[in-house]
Parts: structure tokens; C-alpha cells; sequence
């Protein structure tokens, strides 16, 4: 923001939620790349497009337990007349030295063993007897019992196709291939693929870090005992497991109290290790709102952070009306001011300060906002919304049905209904009431 000092602009005017992310967006970077080794970079976003330098496989490979042999020598073979073959060695998975396989001859393979030279195809042990002189295998006998446990010789009861049972060198990837481009989003897979073509590190950019900050003198933390007049810290956790969710690193600080003096101090020991402060709380009108207090204490002069630039302005939505952001310390580092009703403070989460958290990682705007889609309200009643406010109400999506119900009532303090919806229903702005049937857009949230 390039304001020096906060303003109350909500005072002035309705900000739209549209602006106010525009505003957000645009004062976000994506962090700086480092290379991390790959288990570290799980959960980034890649930098580099990735080539493959080996072939994978990167040799034709057996991929069943059985025999390898050339399909001359198994033509025509039958269970009443079985091709009988010279058993001339085993073949492991990571078998430097091979036998090679000549006609009348076969070679014990395992599942990922090399081809042998000679042979053309595999065929599966329970094809054979093994190399027991009995009926069908049903497995092999182990390494460490032959070759007392099984005769030099084995009996083929079926036919093999050239190939047969052989992953091809290169059938997976190519040497020179795109493995994966930039952008790409490093899950498991991706992790494996990597590893798979060799690579320890990777460049990405790292998975921002956010500490969330909850305030307020009534606020106890869980497993602690509640004495009257005070309620339990449920913001933070929210925030903080939102904040994994949305691929951050998430600090938790346990509740602040009402005291703009401790919070600078709170915020100023938190600078160290946040690329994206969330605060919870605190941002409304009150004689005890103490964010307001604090952030215009330090831009103003006072002793502790500096460098804040933080406006405070309304929002036409419901709930999470009242809302602030700037950046704030030297290093201009992004603050995000949320209320401090738990329904309010999640939705605003969803619709500003997961964005944030996207773009900081580097992915693209496509990418970083809660996909939606459309869906029939499925209802007793019209839902009531109020004018000049988009609202957001939780609900219950059905895709198969394609419809969605409501969650719960609008009370931006209605906890359990959030914990058993996984959408927000929008109302816009110039919609008062929203018949059952009615067409709306549904933000999904799982």
C-alpha cells in the first residue's frame, strides 16, 4: 500500500470484495526461489521446467516374477506338452552381470530384473512349474533354497509373444522429455518423479511462512479453564490450519490481550520469521479494538515496529464487514487485519488471505481463490440478504443433485454450522432475497 500511515477510509466509503482483493493481490510478491532438497520442497511451487536425463526405465525390464526365454523355445508349449528348458541362472533387480540366454535355455527373472541378453519374452511362473518338476508354481522358490530346491530345468506350460511381460526401455519417460514445467505444484507424484530421474534438489519457491495473531482479554486457550466472562481461542487454530491448507508454514501466537502496547511488542517479535502476518480481532469500532490502536501508534512514531502502511475501511459484505491491510516493518511485510467473529474471520481467510498465501507461492491468479461453481438452492424457505452487501452464507454441496443447502443461520458467530458446510453460498450485492430453485454461485471449500 503507499499510504504512510492508516486510514479509517471505511469511514468514506464501502469498499467491494472485488477491490478490496485487487488491493491485496497487488501489494503480494511471490517469494524469491531457493533450491531445496525434495523432500523439503514438497508443497512448492516449481521454478524451472524439469527435463528427463535418463530414460525410464532406463533398461527393458521384467515386470513379472517368472522366466525369461526367447519365444522360439516356448512355441506351441502346452500344459500335455510343455516346452522343457535349461535353467542357465537368476536374474535380481539390480543384477550387474546378466546370463545370456541361448536357444533350449531360460533364465529365472524377477519383477524389475533386467532383460538378459538372448531373451525376447517372460514368462510368468505360474506358468511353469517352477523348476520343481511339479504342477503349476504358484511362486518361486527362494533364492537362498536353490538351486537344492529346484532342478536345473523348468517346464513352460504356455506359449509367450515376443515382449510379453517386458517393460520397455524409455516407456515411461524419454531421455530429453519434459518431466515437469514450471509452476507445477510438487505433491507426492511429482516428488517420486523427481526422485526417479535423479534429481535431490529442485528450484522452487518455498512455502511462505504466516504467523497468525488472535486478540482479545476474554480469549482462553484450549485445556485451560474458563473463568466468567471469557470464551476459548478458536480463531487461531482456524486460521493457522487454514493457513496449512492453503500450502503455507503456519506459526499459531497464542492470544494477545487487549493492549496495544503488548500487541506492538507481539508483532514486533513475529517479524523475524513471517513473509504474511494474520491478525484476528480487533479492527472494528470499539473503545478495545486494540489493532487499530497499535498500528496507528507505530506509524505514527511510537516506539517499536516501523514501516506500517496499514488501511483500515469497510467492506460491503456479510459477515467480515470491517477489514484492514498493509504492509508493516522493514522489510514492507504483508499484514492482513481480520475481524474477530469466527465465521467472519473464516470467510475472510477464504476470500482474502488464502489468495495472499497462493501468491506468495507463485501460482497463477487462476489458481489462487477457492474454485466456484453453479447450484440450484435447494431450501424451505427465501434466504433474506441485505442490501448493498454481498453475503456469503454456508453451505451443503451436493454435485451429483447439483444443489446446495444452507448450513446453519448468518450469525457471524455461529461456529458449529461452519464446522458442517463445506461451500459458501454468494448472494450479490443487489439481491435481497433468494428463492428456493434459484440459480447461485457456490464457493467450494473442501
Amino acid at each position: 500500500m503507499s499510504s504512510s500511515a492508516p486510514q479509517d477510509t471505511g469511514q468514506h466509503r464501502l469498499w467491494s470484495v472485488d477491490e478490496h482483493l485487487a488491493d491485496v493481490l497487488a501489494a503480494v510478491r511471490p517469494l524469491e526461489p531457493i533450491e531445496l532438497q525434495l523432500l523439503d520442497a514438497q508443497g512448492c511451487v516449481l521454478v524451472e521446467d524439469v527435463t528427463v536425463p535418463v530414460a525410464l526405465p532406463p533398461f527393458d525390464n521384467s515386470s513379472m516374477d517368472g522366466y525369461a526365454v526367447r519365444t522360439a523355445d516356448v512355441q506351441g508349449a502346452s500344459e500335455e506338452f510343455p516346452a522343457v528348458l535349461t535353467v542357465v541362472g537368476d536374474v535380481a533387480a539390480g543384477s550387474g552381470e546378466l546370463p545370456t540366454v541361448g536357444p533350449g535355455q531360460a533364465a529365472r527373472i524377477m519383477t524389475g530384473a533386467p532383460l538378459p541378453p538372448g531373451a525376447e519374452a517372460v514368462v510368468p511362473v505360474e506358468w511353469t512349474d517352477g523348476g520343481t518338476g511339479g504342477g503349476a508354481a504358484s511362486g518361486m522358490t527362494p533364492a537362498s533354497a536353490a538351486p537344492e530346491g529346484a532342478a536345473g530345468e523348468v517346464r513352460v506350460n504356455r506359449a509367450a509373444e515376443a515382449r510379453a511381460h517386458v517393460r520397455a526401455r524409455g516407456s515411461d519417460v524419454q531421455a530429453g522429455d519434459l518431466a515437469l514445467a514450471a509452476g507445477t505444484v510438487l505433491g507426492p507424484p511429482q516428488i517420486a518423479l523427481l526422485a526417479a530421474i535423479g534429481r535431490g534438489t529442485v528450484r522452487v519457491r518455498p512455502r511462505p511462512r504466516v504467523v497468525v495473531m488472535s486478540t482479545g482479554s476474554e480469549l482462553v486457550q484450549p485445556g485451560e479453564a474458563l473463568t466468567p466472562g471469557t470464551i476459548y481461542d478458536s480463531n487461531s487454530f482456524a486460521l493457522a490450519a487454514a493457513a496449512r491448507d492453503a500450502g503455507a508454514i503456519a506459526y499459531r501466537v497464542g492470544a494477545v490481550a487487549d493492549d496495544a502496547e503488548t500487541l506492538r511488542a507481539a508483532i514486533e517479535d513475529q517479524l523475524i520469521r513471517a513473509d504474511l502476518l494474520v491478525t484476528t480481532g480487533g479492527v472494528s469500532v470499539g473503545a478495545y479494538d486494540v489493532v487499530k490502536e497499535a498500528l496507528t501508534a507505530v506509524s505514527t512514531g511510537a516506539e517499536g515496529v516501523d514501516g506500517a502502511g496499514i488501511d483500515f475501511r469497510k467492506l460491503a459484505m456479510q459477515p467480515g464487514k470491517p477489514q484492514g491491510f498493509g504492509t508493516i516493518g522493514p522489510d514492507h511485510t504483508p499484514l492482513l487485519a481480520l475481524p474477530g467473529n469466527p465465521v467472519s474471520s473464516y470467510v475472510s481467510f477464504e476470500l482474502f488471505v488464502r489468495p495472499a498465501i497462493r501468491a506468495l507461492m507463485g501460482l497463477p491468479q487462476s489458481e489462487v481463490s477457492r474454485p466456484s461453481v453453479r447450484a440450484v438452492l435447494d431450501a424451505d424457505k427465501a434466504l433474506g440478504s441485505p442490501a448493498g452487501r454481498r453475503q456469503f452464507l454456508r453451505g451443503k454441496y451436493d454435485a451429483d443433485a447439483g444443489t446446495v443447502s444452507p448450513v446453519g443461520g448468518s450469525g457471524s458467530h455461529l461456529i458449529a454450522a461452519l464446522a458442517h458446510a463445506d461451500s459458501l453460498m454468494v448472494v450479490p450485492e443487489d439481491v435481497t432475497s433468494v428463492e428456493p430453485g434459484t440459480d447461485l454461485e457456490v464457493v467450494l471449500l473442501g
